[in-house]
Parts: C-alpha cells; sequence; structure tokens
C-alpha cells in the first residue's frame, strides 16, 4: 500500500510512523475565506475593480506633465426643422411676451429668434413638441425657429411668420436695431449654455434701450432666483451653481426706471458628472486604488507561501520514501 503521508522512523522500534504537518485543508479555507472578504471589500471600495472586472467608478484626473486630450462626439445635424404653429402669420398683439409653440425632432434645442435676434430657447419635449414665451419689438416681428441637436449642430430653419406688436409707444421712425431711450430689450449669447453641477455657471445678459437704472430678476429654474440692479444699459454677467444635472428654464426680466418690462427665457444644461464632486472622487479612488493593490498583493503573498509550503512538503516526503524507507524494518512490530 503506497505511503501518503511523511514519514519518519520510530526511536525505539525503527517502524516508520506518520510524522504530523500543518493542515493544509484548513489553511486552504482560512485563504478562501481571506480571499472572499477582499474580494467584497474590493467590491464595495473600487466598483467594478474585483475579479478582474472593468473599474467603473470616477477617473483621476491628469497628474503633473500629462497630456488632456478633447474632443467632439460624432454626429449629425437634426434633418428635419422646427415648425411654427402659434401664433397665426400676420397675427397682431397689443401685450408681450406671447407664446410660440410647434414641434420639433426629439432630443433637440429650439430656439427662436425676432428679426434675427435670440428671443429664447427651450428643450424639445418627450412628446415633440415645445411652447415658450418671447417678448416682441415693436412693430413687425419676424419670428423663426430652429432646432439643434446635442452638440449644438443647428438643422434646418422653419418658415418665418410674421406678426406685429401694435403699441402705443412705438415710434415708426426709429430703425428695428435702435433700442437706446426707447423700448426696453433682453439678449444673451447663453444659447444651450452647458455646466456641470456645483460649478458656477454665468450667463452674460445683454440690456438694450430702457431709461437707466435697472432691475434684472433672474429665475433660475430650480426655485431659486437672484435680483441684480444694473446703472446702464450694458452686458452684465449673472451667475449661478446648479446642485443635480438636468435641462432648466432660466426666466429673464428686467424692468427700467420708466417701469418698461423685457423678458427673456433660456434653457440651461447641466451635465451630468459633477466636475467638483470628481475631483474629489479622485483623490479618495486613488486612496482605495493604493489599498487594493497592497492588499491584494499581501493576499498573492500569503498564496504562493502556502502553496510552496505544500508543494515543498510534499517533494520531501518523495524523497524522504526513496531514500530511508528502503533501509528501514516496515515489517509488523514484534511483541
Amino acid at each position: 500500500m503506497p505511503l501518503k503521508l511523511k514519514i519518519s522512523p520510530h526511536e525505539h522500534s525503527g517502524h516508520l510512523k506518520p510524522h504530523e504537518h500543518t493542515s493544509y485543508a484548513l489553511l486552504g479555507v482560512l485563504v478562501l475565506v481571506v480571499g472572499m472578504i477582499l474580494t467584497a471589500y474590493s467590491s464595495l471600495t473600487v466598483p467594478g475593480a474585483a475579479a478582474g472586472g472593468n473599474y467603473t467608478g470616477p477617473v483621476p484626473g491628469p497628474g503633473a506633465g500629462s497630456i488632456g486630450l478633447t474632443g467632439t462626439v460624432p454626429t449629425n445635424p437634426p434633418k428635419l426643422p422646427a415648425t411654427l404653429t402659434t401664433p397665426n402669420d400676420s397675427q397682431h398683439f397689443t401685450t408681450s411676451p406671447i407664446t410660440v409653440s410647434g414641434t420639433c425632432p426629439l432630443g433637440t434645442l429650439v430656439e427662436i429668434f425676432k428679426n434675427d435676434i435670440f428671443a429664447g430657447s427651450v428643450e424639445c419635449s418627450s412628446q415633440g413638441v415645445y411652447t415658450i414665451s418671447i417678448d416682441l419689438l415693436y412693430g413687425e416681428n419676424s419670428i423663426t425657429a430652429q432646432d439643434y441637436n446635442i452638440i449644438n449642430e443647428a438643422g434646418p430653419p422653419s418658415s418665418v411668420i410674421n406678426v406685429y406688436y401694435d403699441n402705443l409707444l412705438a415710434q415708426s421712425s426709429l430703425s428695428t436695431l435702435n433700442f437706446r431711450g426707447t423700448q426696453l430689450v433682453l439678449s444673451t449669447n447663453a444659447v444651450y449654455r452647458g455646466s456641470f453641477p456645483l460649478e458656477v455657471m454665468n450667463v452674460p445678459v445683454t440690456i438694450m434701450g430702457g431709461v437707466a437704472p435697472f432691475a434684472l430678476n433672474v429665475e433660475w429654474g430650480d426655485s431659486s432666483n437672484k435680483i441684480v440692479p444694473v446703472g446702464s444699459d450694458s452686458v452684465v454677467n449673472v451667475s449661478h451653481i446648479y446642485q443635480k444635472p438636468g435641462t432648466y428654464q432660466i426666466t429673464l426680466q428686467a424692468t427700467d426706471s420708466a417701469q418698461q418690462v423685457a423678458f427673456l427665457t433660456v434653457a440651461a444644461v447641466i451635465n451630468g458628472q459633477p466636475s467638483a464632486i470628481g475631483t474629489t472622487a479622485s483623490a479618495s479612488t486613488k486612496s482605495s486604488l493604493n489599498k487594493f493593490i497592497v492588499l491584494w498583493s499581501l493576499f498573492a503573498v500569503l498564496l504562493t507561501m502556502v502553496v510552496s509550503f505544500y508543494l515543498g512538503e510534499r517533494r520531501e516526503k518523495k524523497l524522504l520514501v526513496a531514500t530511508v524507507a528502503p533501509t528501514l524494518n516496515l515489517g509488523p512490530t514484534p511483541h
């Protein structure tokens, strides 16, 4: 019968006896338990890193001397134009603002223009329609709509409709773009402005015409607003910090000392992952990754030691059986 245990001669009888050694079964169970605990810890602190998976957490920012890359996600501009269903062509109004609505391709942002001046922007709804309030200029207003995709590529413009603002203060002798001292008008170039949560977003607002001084009220679309006093018609920067990603409708309303009111709405797109949180998360992620590497390295060393001792003992047993056993008395012990 082949010997399965390490053997050594009994000091009195000379017979072989089993040699007590480490319980590798128990060691194997302990190593397995430690590995399971380490795997669970890794999945909690570094998601996706355990078990050879892909890391899906925040990516640490570039270190000193690294090269940063930026790019544009390739996509196609909208193929269909936004339409204007309200108001009707040649319609007259005696109050402003008015409601403009129509259809639009899903996933686009719609911008409205009056006499080629930006009048406001709004996100296309999941039903493929949009609704927005815009201010009118005195007299004739040529209204157009333009849709844009997520990287601000323009689709075809809509057809033009002409509406009229019949206000007693309108002066027909004034040119369309001469607002100084007459109608109060708001404008901005913050079209489809993107930002991140917990980052300061600046919106430049241009106040034209009217009678100084002005009061600018900004409603940010997240239940907060800000009133900014403005001394003269100029560009004023208003800023805000959003807490969550999403698309917000910013409402701007200016009032001058003659009690004229101007109105403008702008869609603000706040992107998903906040960079401020990402910076903090990067430091935390680095620490987690360092712990992850150290702990798994120690586990690998432990596993290697156990396997090495086991293989060494098996080799020692074979050598002992081959060299010592033939010279020993393996017969039954005399009584």
